[in-house]
């Protein structure tokens, strides 16, 4: 478009403008009032969509206030975790001790000894008669040894005693003219026991034998000895008759 178009168009009157737009507008109404339905019903709601996406989580809230104490106490929580193992306490004091257990079964047999020599084997025997005894005491001493070996015998005390632990014979028999009553005795480091007393009468004065014997356990210190009742214990001492006490051992101890 060279210069001279460009002038002519410039050259238009504005009024003739105006009023070409107002023809336009006028146009257009017209049109809209004529083409306009009328407003339709709302639709059926649509089928709900899918979940969105977890939002971004929230900043911390300040603080709720106390609540108020209703005094009605909840349930109890479930159990937490274990803590960590506490200081070991001291130990206490034994407790008392249990009852016995069962037998265990046998041990295995050992073996074989060797055979024992009797030669080896302690054998205290004693016997001792009345010659010239001390007078006075209950305590009837058998002054002369005939025999006492490995020394069990104090003819001096008139007493045995145990150095081998074990099951012993005692035995004696005592001559009287007299009513006579004897006893044999023994003691332990604790206690003085009496274990047989023997008796008999004599009304015509003739010579008479009173004997006993005995078997005892002793252990090592036990003595053994004759004693004589204080009113009826007259023994006869003279030539022809002879008293005497005797001992040995049977077997030792287990």
């Amino acid at each position: 478009m060279d210069d001279s178009t460009t002038g002519a168009i410039m050259e238009v009157p504005r009024g003739w403008l105006a009023v070409c737009v107002l023809a336009v507008s006028l146009a257009s109404t017209v049109t809209q009032e004529v083409c306009r339905a009328p407003d339709g019903k709302d639709g059926a709601a649509g089928k709900p969509g899918r979940p969105g996406r977890p939002g971004l989580k929230g900043e911390q809230g300040e603080p709720g206030a106390a609540g108020i104490r209703t005094g009605i106490r909840g349930l109890k929580g479930d159990q937490g975790e274990p803590g960590a193992p506490g200081r070991a306490g001291n130990v206490g004091f034994p407790g008392p001790s249990g009852p016995p257990g069962v037998s265990g079964l046998p041990g295995v047999k050992g073996t074989k000894g060797n055979a024992g020599n009797i030669k080896d084997q302690p054998r205290p025997a004693f016997s001792a008669v009345r010659r010239n005894p001390p007078m006075g005491g209950n305590v009837v001493i058998f002054d002369t040894v005939i025999t006492n070996q490995e020394g069990p015998y104090q003819n001096h005390s008139g007493r045995f005693v145990c150095a081998v632990p074990g099951y012993y014979y005692f035995t004696f028999q005592v001559v009287s003219k007299w009513d006579i009553c004897l006893s044999i005795m023994s003691s332990t480091r604790s206690q003085v026991q009496r274990s047989l007393g023997f008796c008999d009468t004599n009304s015509k004065g003739l010579f008479q034998v009173v004997s006993g014997g005995t078997v005892l356990q002793l252990q090592h210190g036990d003595q053994v000895w004759i004693e004589k009742d204080p009113t009826k214990g007259r023994i006869y001492q003279g030539s022809e008759a002879d008293s005497i006490f005797s001992g040995f051992l049977i077997f030792p101890s287990i």
